[in-house]
């Protein structure tokens, strides 16, 4: 009688396992946007502040123009996904009407104190096709409670306000600044708190668990994205979608951490990169001629975006409630260049090979990794830990811009890539790295060449991946 084999059978025919930890449906969702955008706007707008002391009275909220059709359109037409409206600052005032303090906008003299700027943002928003957000600082240097555990109910009622009552949110921002000199109702002190401990964030993540299901939460503890590690809109190399989540509960996150991330971390919390246009998060009329220029805007989305994260932009208004004539036209020349760079994918028109496909099943073929679509995927067999991809052109084709993308749904499985072209029976080394994840824009010189290979490499998982795009752009951020 033949003895038994215990060894596992393996079905490479079927989608392999997700290898570590994999983002939710949210998170895929939030990866997709890509870019979208800040709008910090508050009584700091008039006093020329970054950080209001909180004793700023409401009268001084006097935007003489507001339109938020002009901002959702601004942002639009700069390519971004959705805004998230600093509805509350440090400073405690607040933008809507909030039925639990008079310290907002039904106090100010704009719209009679009849005014609801986050009603008005969120609704063009929608209808210009933009997601919308929320930020709620846990901070509060006018709040006479502040520091105390009679804020927290405060802070959750105000929570709810926004979480119910201006429809579906993408992203719910919590800031990290934390406790220190306020104004707290008169008593001008300084106040210090455990950040974390003492807003009670698992009842907080709840909330916006049970209001706003399909909501990001940038933040703290039960966040679905991380911060970065800096303000300057770059992401570390490489930037890895995953941290190790006792890291996060002993605040041992350094900004070298948080901009790298670490390779199979046991938590998916992926990078966001929050930079503002301007040197300051809110407009000052000194700053005009400071406005970042178009392509330093598209530097910042390649050391971003073109590393896995997403690129959080800020658009400060001005006195008025507008986006300032010269920031919308940085934007919109962006996004011009941006689009001329991705306009034509040159690997549509090519052959795609590789040395080894998962159960050579047509679900998993080379062909998918250039189909333009997110949806299907080129893999490999669950012992194959190195394989290589090649796009083979029916005639020489020049390319100065690579597109490369996981396919995240099975989690992040690629641990180092090298990108070479060939041509003249040679191969020439363009690129080499470690994380791609959700996108990995590779940028130089141009080259022309018949052939490009990509090299795959996964440490303890199969590779598979979703795109291979090439592109001949006009105008890269490093020429």
């Amino acid at each position: 009688m033949p003895a038994k084999n215990n060894a596992q059978i393996v079905d490479n025919t079927a989608p392999p396992a997700p290898c570590g930890a994999a983002p939710s449906a949210r998170q895929l969702a939030w990866h997709r946007l890509e870019t979208y955008g800040f709008v910090h706007f508050t009584v700091n707008t008039f006093t020329g502040k970054e950080w209001g002391y909180g004793d700023e009275a409401p009268a001084l909220f006097n935007p003489t123009e507001f339109d938020a059709g002009q901002i959702a359109e601004t942002a639009a037409a700069g390519g971004l996904a959705g805004l998230i409206l600093t509805c509350k600052h440090h400073d405690g005032f607040c933008l809507w009407p909030s039925r639990y303090t008079g310290h907002s906008v039904k106090h100010s003299p704009w719209r009679n104190g009849r005014g609801d700027v986050v009603r008005e943002i969120s609704d063009a928003c929608r209808n210009r096709g933009l997601k919308f957000g929320v930020y709620l600082s846990p901070w509060d240097r006018n709040h006479p409670e502040y520091g105390r555990p009679a804020y927290l109910a405060y802070y959750q009622n105000q929570l709810r306000e926004l979480l119910t009552e201006y429809g579906e949110l993408f992203e719910v921002w919590f800031d990290g600044a934390n406790g220190g000199d306020g104004y707290y109702g008169g008593a001008r002190e300084r106040r210090a708190i455990d950040h974390l401990t003492y807003y009670r964030w698992p009842e907080i993540v709840a909330l916006v668990r049970e209001l706003q299901p399909q909501a990001c939460i940038f933040g703290e503890a039960g966040a679905d994205i991380r911060w970065v590690g800096n303000e300057m809109g770059h992401a570390g190399d490489p930037c890895w979608h995953t941290i190790d989540g006792s890291r996060r509960q002993r605040n041992l996150l350094g900004w070298r951490y948080l901009e790298q991330g670490e390779w199979r971390g046991n938590i998916w919390q992926p990078a966001e990169c929050d930079v503002s246009i301007r040197p300051g998060w809110f407009y000052h009329a000194a700053e005009d001629e400071r406005v970042r220029t178009p392509h330093n805007l598209l530097a910042l989305y390649f050391h971003s975006v073109g590393r896995g994260a997403a690129l959080n932009l800020n658009l400060p208004p001005d006195r008025r409630g507008l986006i300032h004539a010269r920031d919308a036209a940085a934007l919109r020349e962006f996004r011009r260049l941006l689009d001329a760079i991705f306009a034509r994918d040159l690997a549509r028109a090519a052959r795609v090979e590789a040395d080894n496909t998962r159960g050579n099943h047509p679900a998993f073929q080379a062909a998918h990794a250039a189909d333009g679509r997110a949806d299907t995927y080129w893999c490999a067999d669950d012992h194959v830990r190195q394989a290589n991809l090649t796009l083979v052109f029916p005639r020489p084709v020049e390319f100065n811009a690579i597109s490369l993308r996981e396919y995240l749904p099975l989690g992040q499985r690629i641990a180092g890539f090298a990108v070479s072209a060939g041509a003249r029976g040679g191969w020439r080394e363009l690129a080499a790295g470690l994380s791609i994840g959700h996108r990995r824009l590779l940028a130089g010189e141009t080259i022309r060449a018949d052939r490009l290979r990509v090299e795959l490499r996964g440490d303890d998982a199969c590779p598979a991946l979703a795109e291979i795009a090439v592109f001949k752009g006009a105008d890269l951020p490093w020429r």
